[in-house]
């Protein structure tokens, strides 16, 4: 489903998504609350979200759409590239994030990745968040804490990062879920990161996933 408050948007976003001949579009929404609702009434696998949406904005209601169904892939499109949206929009719940002057060669293989319960962010994300991370510890005279973790910290981060629950985790490394959880924690407390968003966005940052 598109959700993007500009028509000319969405019939730019149709002609491209039918280039894949295993791609439906099923409906389009021209403001946020529609896109609530018709993204339940639809049971649309993935939508695809702007950010700047009337009556209702893309970050509200895409924490709606993934609340209502949390198997429903969000990929956001925004024409903003730092960190405060991405970290907002993976809050939101949304599992790609793509910006608008790239998302016509990134959107098909986003839509595949998110479906296939993977993260997706455009290239230019990756590269101006690790660059400002970079930038950010050199001017605090910080250094990463990544080489602290443990191969198996480094394994429950990026499955983590991928949109695995820890039970998935556990059964992908053949661990149990207390395990894992401990793993969890013990890495996030290393990186000082709070929450799933924070993990993603450290693994966006250092090119673990995107």
């Amino acid at each position: 489903m598109i959700a993007d408050d500009h028509g000319i948007v969405r019939q730019g976003l149709r002609a491209v998504l039918t280039r894949d001949p295993g791609l439906e579009v099923v409906g389009e929404s021209a403001d946020g609350r529609e896109a609530v609702r018709l993204a339940e009434e639809l049971k649309a696998d993935i939508v695809i979200m702007d950010i700047s949406m009337p009556q209702l904005n893309g970050i509200e209601a895409t924490t709606r759409i993934v609340r209502n169904n949390s198997k429903t892939g969000v990929v956001i499109l925004s024409m903003h590239s730092d960190e405060t949206y991405l970290l907002r929009a993976l809050d939101a719940g949304a599992r790609g994030y793509l910006l608008k002057d790239t998302a016509d060669g990134d959107l098909i293989n986003a839509i595949h990745a998110v479906s296939a319960g993977k993260t997706y962010f455009s290239e230019a994300i990756t590269k101006t968040l690790a660059e400002d991370y970079m930038r950010n510890m050199e001017q605090r005279k910080l250094t990463d804490s990544w080489d602290l973790l443990t191969d198996r910290e480094k394994e429950v981060l990026q499955l983590i990062a991928e949109g695995k629950s820890n039970k998935e985790a556990a059964t992908a490394l053949g661990l149990s879920s207390y395990t894992v959880e401990s793993h969890r924690n013990n890495m996030m407390q290393k990186l000082n990161l709070h929450n799933t968003a924070e993990i993603v966005l450290y693994a966006v940052r250092k090119k673990i996933i995107g």
